[in-house]
């Protein structure tokens, strides 16, 4: 259902217009900006599953067989957008008042269009639904997204072809990666090469969905085209090595790369004559993450999220791209022309569950069980593998305790959050960033006595950062941006952020020095459990007594 915040001004309000083409659902925020003044008038989603059951997805993908494969429907991103636009419109918004659109969309899924696609998005008629008239202009008609893993073999293959896992991370910003679109492209060539051969424009969800408003391919902006693999970090180009290395003829196939802030076209006759709305600036759309960076403020080194949620995940701005050797985490390419770095652990939510319901806790329980446990848990490590995870590698789930039994409630809850915090701490280290300011989000950061360890472990201030609809705002943001850079009124990136996508002094949780002292030495402990539970170092016991007498 839409809301409308009232009491605004209609007088001299610009409005801005972002999406957010999520796995599951499509959100869209309206910001109104009247002066200085910044505020989100307008929000509303539409759940794929629930509002188009049609389609026939499962939390927003088609089902399959295969747990490996995951792939969705384009022209169920395209009907979205249709319908959004209509519920826009039926709001009381002034949309005259409309300057600028943008977006934010899944990373990594891809949408191959034929050679009718460009004059069809142009001529599209505003008196029909548009997914009925993209369908004849797909070469490929479910489009695989980020969470199909079916690749191992052509990363591989692009591994080898490009000269190692290590020199394509060091030019892409990640080794070749089971979710990313080089090697989904190289599957697609090698299963069905004709109907690759019938694909004239392979595009990312994000741009794919500008494509359609601008009713012209649009250009992928660097944020998003450096989750493929496929392009060159530093420069911003395609790296041809990988492009040759992946299938051929692609680059005549792949989108232009361009700025994030480029203005790619205006809102096309479709959209003006189906829904009355003004020839709006259409701005580069860019991927979840790069937008989530600007939508939970960002925009300087030394700031980073740590998003606790299902997984755990570390981001932040880079003002130079560094490769982790470790090949576990990603840089991509930030909408303010800088970097961002990011390293995501599957063990997050599901590890806090696990140790709680062993116990028989309530959340309130297992906060009061943390607080009541010392700060470095007596030199007691927990490695909380339950799952298989992705920082580091880890192929075969289950937990390493050192010094910890296993019924023991207190050190258990004391020892999934520090061990979960000082891994967050240490596989952020290859980012080269001296953290001084962590926005947390997610479930989870409501629990201010985790986020007390956080503090402590990183020695940063934390504060607990309530934004729902992070992406769909750093997307309206960039649309705000780019407008003003486009009428020569350029503005600061602290500035568009101010007030609207920053935590509250108030809520700021400060690290305790004592503390902090205490975490910094048992990190090293922590990293040598860690190097021992992988088979890669001696037993960490003389570690961990030595630790001990130290900190009596």
């Amino acid at each position: 259902m839409a809301s409308q915040r009232e009491g605004f001004s209609r007088t001299r309000m610009t409005l801005y217009l972002g999406f957010d083409s999520s796995t599951q659902s499509l959100t869209a925020l309206v910001l109104e900006v009247d002066g200085d003044r910044k505020q989100i008038v307008f929000e509303s989603a539409i759940e794929f599953d629930r509002e188009l059951p049609e389609y026939g997805t499962v939390h927003g993908v088609l089902p399959d067989p295969d747990p490996a494969i995951a792939v969705s429907s384009p022209l169920m991103w395209a009907d979205a957008l249709d319908r959004m636009m209509k519920r826009l419109v039926d709001s009381d918004l002034d949309l005259s008042r409309l300057a600028a659109i943008s977006g934010s969309a899944q990373q990594h899924g891809s949408v191959y269009l034929n050679a009718r696609a460009a004059s069809g998005l142009a001529s599209l008629d505003p008196a029909r639904p548009l997914a009925g008239q993209i369908a004849a202009m797909l070469a490929r008609p479910a489009a695989p997204i980020w969470m199909d893993t079916s690749t191992s073999a052509e990363c591989e293959e692009i591994a080898q072809a490009a000269g190692g896992s290590a020199v394509v991370a060091q030019r892409t910003g990640s080794r070749p990666f089971e979710r990313f679109t080089g090697p989904q492209i190289r599957k697609f060539f090698k299963r069905d090469p004709a109907a690759y051969a019938a694909t004239d424009r392979i595009h990312l969800v994000s741009s794919f969905m500008a494509s359609l408003l601008a009713g012209a391919h649009a250009a992928l902006d660097p944020g998003d085209g450096s989750g493929m693999n496929l392009m060159d970090l530093d420069a911003c180009r395609w790296w041809p090595v990988a492009i040759d290395a992946t299938a051929p003829s692609l680059i005549d196939k792949l989108p232009s790369l361009a700025p994030s802030s480029t203005i790619v076209g205006r809102l096309s006759p479709y959209w003006q004559q189906r829904y009355r709305l003004p020839p709006a600036r259409v701005v580069a759309w860019s991927g979840d993450n790069p937008c989530s960076l600007v939508g939970t403020g960002l925009v300087a080194e030394g700031r980073v999220a740590i998003s606790l949620g299902t997984s755990d995940t570390i981001f932040g701005l880079m003002r130079t791209p560094r490769v982790d050797p470790s090949g576990t985490g990603h840089v991509f390419g930030s909408p303010t022309g800088a970097y961002m770095g990011l390293t995501c652990f599957k063990n997050g939510s599901l590890a806090r569950e696990r140790v709680r319901d062993a116990f028989g806790m309530t959340w309130d329980d297992f906060s009061r069980a943390l607080d009541a446990a010392p700060p470095g848990n007596g030199g007691r490590i927990l490695i909380p593998w339950f799952e298989p995870e992705i920082t580091p590698s880890v192929a075969i789930g289950g937990e390493r305790r050192y010094g910890l039994a296993a019924d023991e409630a207190r050190g258990n809850v004391r020892g999934v959050i520090e061990a979960q915090q000082m891994s967050l701490a240490l596989h952020s280290q290859w980012m080269g960033v001296d953290i001084r300011e962590i926005h947390a989000t997610g479930g989870a950061a409501v629990n201010r006595a985790i986020l007390h360890v956080m503090a402590d472990v990183f020695g940063a201030d934390v504060f607990p950062f309530d934004v729902a609809n992070s992406a769909a705002l750093g997307a309206v943001l960039r649309a705000y941006h780019a407008d003003r850079l486009a009428d020569a009124r350029p503005i600061e990136w602290d500035a568009v952020v101010a007030d609207i996508a920053e935590p509250g002094e108030r809520a700021r949780i400060a690290p305790d020095a004592r503390r902090h002292a205490i975490y910094r030495e048992l990190l090293r402990v922590y990293e040598a459990c860690e190097a021992h539970a992988l088979g890669r170092g001696p037993d960490p016991a003389p570690a961990i007594a030595a630790w001990r007498r130290g900190s009596g």
